[in-house]
């Protein structure tokens, strides 16, 4: 694990307990103890932290009730899913059905909560398709389904977008392999997929160590989106489903980092 996985992964679990003990992070970390205490050194330098006896806690104040950022209680930077889901919504639809198609009946997938994601739903009922998903909606829109079976992490869930996310490695991820990962992602640019979240993107990123091929669904908006934490680099991912208002510029830097454009008509 790199230095700035390490990292990725302390402010997720500082974000979502709020406080960790450092034997906590001995446990669920595949580093020394003083690599650990190098990297919370850092942190801490940076702001990002704040060192306190037994181990570290966020520096993020606590919400207008008292009560400290925990599990749903913290909001996920970002648009909210409801509001989220409103904009571009042809293209979303478009883009959903034509990742739908890249589907094969009768395997395991998994589908990354986001409001393009959510748009495969209605189009893979006669697959017969395992799908791990962490969207309580794309739950909803599969629940239905005779033929699709649905697990989902454990984890806490986070309201307004709707997701269950947990920032503990394995400890929240079923024992689950699968061909495909279908994910959205807030901006594309030549760094890679980003998110705004940092425990988004420790969960994405669990996510992709257990599939074979990446998909990412994004409209045309996202190419000038502002950027955030990367995700993981453009040569790791396989596959771009988006709509015909990308840009020939855009097209070319993807291609050329090896990805495969598919535009939604």
């Amino acid at each position: 694990m790199h230095a700035n996985e390490r990292e990725t992964m302390i402010l997720g679990l500082v974000a979502e307990r709020d406080f960790i003990s450092f034997s906590e992070l001995e446990r669920s970390m595949a580093a020394s103890p003083a690599t650990i205490r190098r990297d919370l050194t850092r942190l801490a330098q940076d702001g990002h932290i704040l060192r306190v006896r037994g181990g570290v806690k966020s520096t993020q104040p606590v919400n207008g009730d008292g009560a400290a950022h925990l599990g749903g209680t913290r909001r996920l930077l970002g648009v909210p899913f409801q509001e989220n889901q409103r904009l571009h919504r042809a293209e979303k639809e478009a883009i959903g059905k034509a990742a739908s198609k890249l589907c094969i009946a009768g395997e395991a997938v998994m589908i990354d909560g986001g409001s393009t994601t959510v748009q495969m739903c209605p189009h893979i009922a006669s697959l017969g398709l395992q799908v791990l998903t962490n969207s309580l909606h794309i739950v909803a829109g599969l629940i239905d389904q005779a033929d699709t079976r649905i697990l989902v992490p454990s984890g806490a869930v986070f309201a307004e977008q709707n997701i269950i996310l947990s920032a503990f490695g394995d400890d929240g991820m079923p024992r689950f392999h699968a061909p495909k990962l279908f994910m959205g992602a807030a901006s594309v640019g030549p760094l890679g997929i980003m998110q705004l979240d940092i425990i988004l993107v420790a969960s994405e990123r669990r996510f992709i160590d257990k599939a074979d091929e990446i998909i990412v669904l994004v409209d045309s908006s996202k190419f000038s989106a502002p950027a955030g934490h990367v995700v993981c680099e453009l040569d790791r991912i396989d596959t771009i489903v988006t709509d015909k208002g990308i840009t020939a510029e855009t097209r070319n830097m993807l291609e050329k980092a090896g990805v495969r454009v598919v535009v939604a008509e």
